[in-house]
């Protein structure tokens, strides 16, 4: 009797295993909750919670390189019509030209303001606007609090009023419009150069978050995933054991009979 009941345990015991063998074999993961090992799982859900913020946190990045680049786009399209205009400057300054050329080049650099006037009020990111206003754009660059970026934004419209209101048929000097124009195009370059240099920052972040999200993840598995090949050769061990078991629990189960019987 007594060694049926441990035939009995033992075979609960093994089946215990293989259940729970089949279940890791079943996720691919050697540790599907606490009662695999409660501080792995801890390690785990920690990893776990860095893989997905640093994910996010790479995607927030990629939004800022992109809203940068988009005002970057603005700013060089309107650096473009300043120019422009200072060229068109130069050239009304010579003296064999006619009141009529004079207005025909005064359309132009119009026209150019026009331009750069609907440039400043359609430069916009995901509904923000990014040269019409000024204030700054948080983002989120990494999974902890404090991990933030901001990308400013300017009220260029107010900034290059002076280039906007240039009139050389209507008492603007060519020195005015020359000094407006040049503090334009510093004004533009220098916006031009912050955005640039903010997307270079950006980009390192994104290359340092990426490895991080990496080395997270892979430490997450070391821990987390199931080694198939070891639990492959844990099972066939299980099932020899069990059949092992089965086999001594019959050889008791035949000679329990035989005892009752000679008893009878």
């Amino acid at each position: 009797m007594q060694v049926n009941n441990e035939s009995t345990s033992l075979i609960g015991q093994i089946q215990e295993r293989q259940n729970s063998l089949f279940e890791k074999l079943a996720s691919g993961k050697q540790v599907n909750d606490a009662t695999d090992g409660a501080a792995a799982q801890q390690i785990i859900d920690r990893l776990t919670s860095e893989v997905e913020g640093s994910r996010q946190a790479v995607s927030n990045v990629y939004d800022g390189i992109s809203l940068a680049q988009v005002a970057e786009g603005g700013l060089s399209i309107i650096n473009d019509d300043v120019n422009r205009i200072r060229e068109l400057t130069l050239q009304s300054g010579s003296g064999i030209l006619s009141d009529g050329d004079r207005q025909a080049l005064q359309s132009e650099i119009s026209q150019l303001q026009d331009n750069i006037s609907q440039t400043i009020e359609q430069t916009n990111f995901a509904g923000k606007p990014l040269l019409s206003e000024d204030g700054a754009l948080s983002f989120q660059v990494g999974a902890n609090a404090g991990n933030s970026v901001d990308i400013e934004t300017q009220d260029f419209a107010s900034q290059l009023s002076s280039v906007l209101s240039i009139d050389l048929t209507s008492g603007t000097s060519i020195n005015d419009a020359l000094s407006a124009a040049d503090d334009a195009i510093e004004l533009v370059g220098g916006a031009q150069g912050e955005l640039g240099a903010t997307q270079n920052a950006l980009q390192s972040t994104a290359r340092n978050l990426t490895q991080a999200n990496v080395n997270a993840a892979e430490s997450r598995s070391r821990i987390q995933d199931l080694d198939f090949a070891q639990a492959t050769s844990q099972q066939a061990a299980n099932d020899v054991l069990s059949q092992s078991a089965l086999t001594i629990q019959a050889q008791a189960n035949q000679q329990e009979g035989q005892v009752l019987a000679l008893l009878s």
